[in-house]
């Protein structure tokens, strides 16, 4: 009788990978539940889990894929969150990552839309961030202590990073900000290696074109609907407040879809739950096409994300490679912390508005710096603190 081939190796081949999947389907589940405070609290989360905790990445790599998201429209940490599944699971940990990490924001948004358009009332959510706010604010001083660190090697990459930080500050278009850093540590090294860089050119396909431009009067339908959210997540840059602008010009402006005070309402609703801002498009879709719209708006809004990624992540590598392009992608990293960096002095002002909330701030530092505690954990502990104090 002919012995069966061994096939252990192959079998324990495919465990390591569904091991790896299902770790990434939980962690993102996790910072997906608990990712309060935005895109620079979310990175600040993911460093700490896959850079210090799991190390499945160095803190420079990690940097350069922070870079990347950067260099393409849609949500940045959402972006992230796929880019890290990508890198740690492959294709499948590529969609399983982005899904996870959208999916409790989706839950929970859907769920306030639902009472919002049953009751006419958002839930109360100030007693839950008073607490958490001051948190986030210690989470994101972590990283960026350990970030700008990696990304400051050199005194010519932190003087770049002072120079965005001062031109954010004072007003400049973040991308301007982003490029403008990237050319000028880009230029220098050129000057250096004396010899353009192939793999620079590499970076400019992650631009979209344009917007498409937008109708003066569409009537209302699903398929418009899904249509408009591909649009937004396709050419949109910036924070949640850029997204406001951009729906409020066709939602409520051209179209009259949505009042003012809609969309301000769904608007604060992405704020201040966890997860992507982003799922501002799921509670706009529940309001205007009920549980249909919401799936829609979602999709449409988050799908670029995804293709995106696909087709920029295997250019970072290279683009690492290359000494000019390497140069620019350090420029556009030490800019992005310099973003982060604005980002969370402008949270910190709302966030330590009393004793007890410095006090949650400070307690927070410490148990991050000097415990290493989780941060999910100090989320939720000071999400409980915060109802307690308050109610």
């Amino acid at each position: 009788m002919i012995p069966e081939p061994p096939r252990a190796s192959g079998e324990a081949a495919a465990s390591a990978r569904l091991a790896r999947l299902l770790d990434v389907a939980g962690l993102f589940l996790k910072l997906g539940l608990v990712g309060f405070g935005g895109p620079a609290a979310h990175v600040a989360m993911m460093e700490d889990e896959v850079v210090r905790r799991r190390g499945w990445l160095s803190r420079e790599r990690f940097l350069d894929l922070v870079g990347a998201t950067n260099l393409i429209p849609g949500p940045n940490s959402t972006e992230l969150a796929i880019h890290l599944g990508h890198l740690r699971a492959g294709w499948p940990g590529l969609v399983v990552a982005g899904a996870c990490f959208i999916a409790p924001a989706f839950v929970v948004v859907l769920a306030c839309a639902w009472a919002y358009v049953r009751f006419g009332a958002l839930p109360a959510a100030t007693s839950l961030l008073y607490g958490v706010k001051p948190v986030i604010i210690a989470v994101v001083l972590q990283a960026l202590w350990g970030l700008g660190r990696a990304a400051t090697r050199t005194r010519a990459i932190a003087a770049v990073g002072l120079a965005s930080l001062a031109a954010v500050a004072a007003g400049v278009h973040e991308l301007v900000v982003l490029f403008v850093a990237g050319a000028v540590l880009a230029g220098a090294r050129w000057a250096t290696e004396g010899r353009p860089s192939r793999t620079a050119h590499g970076l400019l396909p992650l631009l979209p074109l344009a917007a498409a431009p937008a109708s003066l009067a569409v009537p209302f339908g699903l398929a418009p609907l899904f249509l408009f959210f591909l649009k937004v997540g396709s050419v949109l840059f910036g924070s949640g407040y850029v997204l406001l602008a951009f729906l409020r010009a066709d939602l409520v402006e051209r179209w009259g879809w949505l009042t003012e005070a809609q969309l301000l309402d769904a608007v604060a609703v992405g704020q201040v739950t966890p997860g992507p801002v982003f799922t501002t498009a799921t509670f706009i879709g529940y309001v205007l096409g009920g549980a249909p719209g919401a799936v829609l708006s979602t999709v449409g809004i988050f799908l670029p994300a995804f293709v995106f990624v696909a087709l920029s992540g295997p250019l970072v590598p290279r683009i690492r490679r290359s000494p000019v392009a390497g140069a620019f992608l350090d420029g556009v990293n030490v800019a992005s912390i310099a973003l982060m960096t604005l980002v969370t002095m402008q949270l910190a002002r709302a966030a330590v508005v009393d004793i007890a909330t410095l006090l949650l701030a400070l307690a927070s530092a410490v148990m991050l710096i000097r415990f290493r505690v989780n941060s999910a954990w100090l989320v939720l502990a000071a999400a409980a603190i915060g109802v307690a104090l308050r109610d």
